[in-house]
Formats: C-alpha cells, sequence, structure tokens
C-alpha cells in the first residue's frame, strides 16, 4: 500500500505548500484520496504535479468538515467518485457533495470501506472527526486528519482493526508523548503542534512529512 502526501503545511519536489492536509492512498489498482486541502487551485496543481488524475479517484473520504480539509474538494469531486463523509457534517455540505459525487455514505461506526482500508468511525463530542485504518503486514497504520478527537482516543480505536504499527497525519495539540514508546512509525504532519518534540524523543522512527512524500506499506 502507497501513501503520497498530496497537500501539507511542507512541501518539497517543486510542490505547494498550505496550512492543510490532503493524501492519496494507492491501495492496489485502486485510489482513494483522504482529504483535500485548503484550495482546490493548490491541490490541483500538486495533483497535476504528481501524475494523479481526479478520474481515477475512486473514492474521496473526508475526515472533518473543517475548511483546511475540504476545501479543495470541488476539485476533485466527479460523478463516478463515492465520498465518505462523517454523519455529523452539516446539512448544507451533504447536500453539495451529493449533488456532484456517484454515491454519499454517511459515517457513524467503525466499517470497512475497501479490502484492508476501515473508518474508525467518526469520534469526538467536539469536532467530530473519522480516521482510516489500513491493514499492512506489520500491524495496522492510522491515517489522521487534525486528530481533534484525541490521538490517544483515535489509537484506541484503531485497535480493533489490529496491533498499531504506525500513525500519519496530523497530531494537532496531542502531548502525551510517552504513550507513541510503542508505535514504530511515527509521521506527524499538519497540524502538528509537537512535532518538533516528536522528532527529538523517537529519531529514530519519527519521519518528515510534506507534500511531495510518499511511504510504502507491505
Amino acid at each position: 500500500m502507497k501513501l503520497r502526501i498530496v497537500y501539507d503545511n511542507e512541501a518539497k519536489g517543486g510542490l505547494e505548500s498550505d496550512w492543510g492536509f490532503s493524501c492519496l492512498i494507492e491501495a492496489g489498482n485502486r485510489k482513494l484520496l483522504f482529504d483535500t486541502g485548503a484550495s482546490g487551485a493548490i491541490l490541483s496543481r500538486n495533483m497535476q504535479r504528481l501524475g494523479i488524475k481526479k478520474d481515477e479517484l475512486e473514492i474521496i473520504v473526508l475526515s472533518h468538515e473543517h475548511w483546511d480539509h475540504i476545501g479543495g474538494l470541488d476539485a476533485v469531486l466527479h460523478q463516478k467518485v463515492a465520498v465518505y463523509i462523517p454523519n455529523s457534517f452539516t446539512i448544507e455540505t451533504k447536500k453539495k457533495i451529493k449533488e456532484q459525487a456517484a454515491e454519499v455514505f454517511e459515517v457513524s461506526g467503525p466499517a470497512d470501506i475497501i479490502p484492508g482500508v476501515h473508518t474508525t468511525g467518526e469520534l469526538g463530542s467536539g469536532a467530530k472527526e473519522q480516521s482510516l485504518v489500513l491493514d499492512t503486514t506489520e500491524g495496522v497504520v492510522v491515517l489522521t486528519g487534525c486528530a481533534h478527537p484525541g490521538l490517544d482516543a483515535i489509537l484506541e480505536a484503531a485497535k480493533q482493526f489490529g496491533d498499531v504499527y504506525g500513525v500519519i497525519g496530523g497530531f494537532h495539540g496531542f502531548d502525551k508523548l510517552e504513550l507513541l514508546e510503542g508505535v514504530e512509525k511515527l509521521i506527524p504532519c499538519h497540524c502538528t503542534v509537537h512535532k518538533t518534540e516528536i522528532m527529538d524523543m523517537y529519531p529514530e522512527k519519527a519521519v518528515w512529512c510534506g507534500a511531495g512524500e510518499v511511504f510504502e506499506f507491505y
């Protein structure tokens, strides 16, 4: 399974950086986009530079309804794509997506999206958010948007699918860094407040994240 960071606060290889997050998941011949960043124009240009065509996207998963994760949605919606959104999305946003997508699935609890890719279901009491859980031979890899419900709560929810091997995405203000001791791959992105501390505390397993970075799991 290959993960390509399409949109992030940092970037490399001629891609544009911006506040927001988007990650392409390639599972076999299937392509899923997780979040869409803040700007459709930046998302489109980064996708073009990475050779990603929107018509090839089979599924779009949105973690939560904040502008820096759904702002680029119009740039990637098309008539054959299925979109997975938390049930807590507003009626207006749901209506807008349903007008442009083939199917819309409103997520409440944990579920399988495709073989090897699962959703935690929407978590949290404030900004409700879903994360993805990806099967690998080493254990599951958790993909987060902003981790508003708390990274510890997300990792706990992910354990129903297997032992957590890695976590990638925004960690927000998560500061219980000692709880990451048992996670073998740490890839803090986007809104991670304590990114420098994580990189310093776990130098052997923490990896830099930015648009243009590619991570492969088997």
